[in-house]
C-alpha cells in the first residue's frame, strides 16, 4: 500500500498580455480552505462620503482612515467576518484587479531585524483598503506598500495586481518591508507559498519597486548573504 498525504495550499498564477491567446491579462489564485467554507459575491457601489472612513479589523484590531471617494468594486469576502473581512479579490471600475494572498515566510533573521506587527495590516484587509482606491496596478502597489511601511504588517504574502495594461506581483518580508516585479508581457509565472522574487534591479523603476528604506535595512543588519553586494536577492535574503 503506497502512503499518501492530503496537501492543502494555496497556488497563484499571473499571465502576461502576449502569453495568453487573445491579448488578456490574467490572475489567478485558489485558497487553501476548508471545502465548506462558503464565499460571497459581493459589488460594491461608487460612494461619496461626506467624512472620512475609518476601516478597523475584525480580526487584530488594524485600523485606519479611508478617501471620502470609494470606487466601485467586487470582492469574494467570507460567510463571516469572525476572522477577518478577507474579500481576497476583486476588480474596480478602473479595471484595477486584485487578489490577496499567496502566503509566504520571512527568515529569522529578518523577523529579529524587522518582527511581524501584530496589529499591523493582513491579508483579510487588503481587497478592502486599496482595491477602492486606485486607478492603476501600480497604484495600488505603492498604496499598499506605504501602508505596509508605516503600520507594519501581520504576516508575509504575496499579492497579485493587474491593469489593462500591466501584471505585477509584490511580496513582503518582515514587518515593514517589500518589493514587487512587473511580468513580462510574453511570461507567465505560477508561485506556491514561498517567496519567488529573486534578483532586484533597483536602477529599473519601471519593471521593479520597493520599499523606500529597505536597501539600508538590508545593508545596516548584514543580511545579504552575498557579501560581494553585487545582487540582491529577495529571495535569500527575506525567505525561510
Amino acid at each position: 500500500m503506497i502512503p499518501f498525504k492530503n496537501f492543502s495550499a494555496c497556488t497563484s498564477m499571473i499571465v502576461g498580455k502576449n502569453a495568453s491567446i487573445d491579448g488578456s491579462i490574467m490572475i489567478a489564485r485558489n485558497e487553501d480552505s476548508k471545502s465548506s467554507w462558503p464565499k460571497n459575491y459581493v459589488i460594491h457601489p461608487r460612494k461619496e462620503f461626506t467624512s472620512e472612513q475609518i476601516f478597523k479589523s475584525p480580526d487584530n484590531g488594524f485600523q485606519i482612515n479611508l478617501p471620502k471617494t470609494r470606487f466601485k468594486y467586487s470582492g469574494t469576502p467570507e460567510w463571516t467576518d469572525k476572522f477577518g473581512v478577507f474579500e481576497e479579490n476583486g476588480i474596480n471600475e478602473y479595471g484595477v484587479a486584485m487578489s490577496a494572498t499567496e502566503s509566504t515566510y520571512s527568515n529569522d533573521l529578518v523577523l529579529g531585524a524587522d518582527p511581524l506587527v501584530k496589529n499591523g495590516i493582513g491579508e483579510e484587509a487588503m481587497i478592502t483598503i486599496v482595491l477602492p482606491y486606485v486607478k492603476t496596478a501600480r497604484q495600488a502597489i505603492q498604496r499598499l506598500g506605504d501602508i505596509i511601511e508605516y503600520y507594519g504588517t501581520d504576516e508575509s504574502n504575496g499579492i497579485l495586481f493587474a491593469d489593462k495594461n500591466e501584471a505585477w506581483y509584490m511580496e513582503t518580508g518582515g514587518g515593514h518591508n517589500w518589493v514587487a516585479v512587473r511580468i513580462p508581457d510574453d511570461d507567465y509565472v505560477v508561485i506556491a507559498n514561498q517567496s519567488a522574487i529573486e534578483e532586484v534591479d533597483f536602477s529599473d523603476p519601471n519593471n521593479f519597486m520597493w520599499s523606500r528604506n529597505i536597501q539600508n535595512f538590508v545593508e545596516t543588519n548584514n543580511l545579504n548573504p552575498d557579501k560581494t553586494g553585487k545582487t540582491f536577492n529577495f529571495r535569500h535574503i527575506f525567505a525561510s
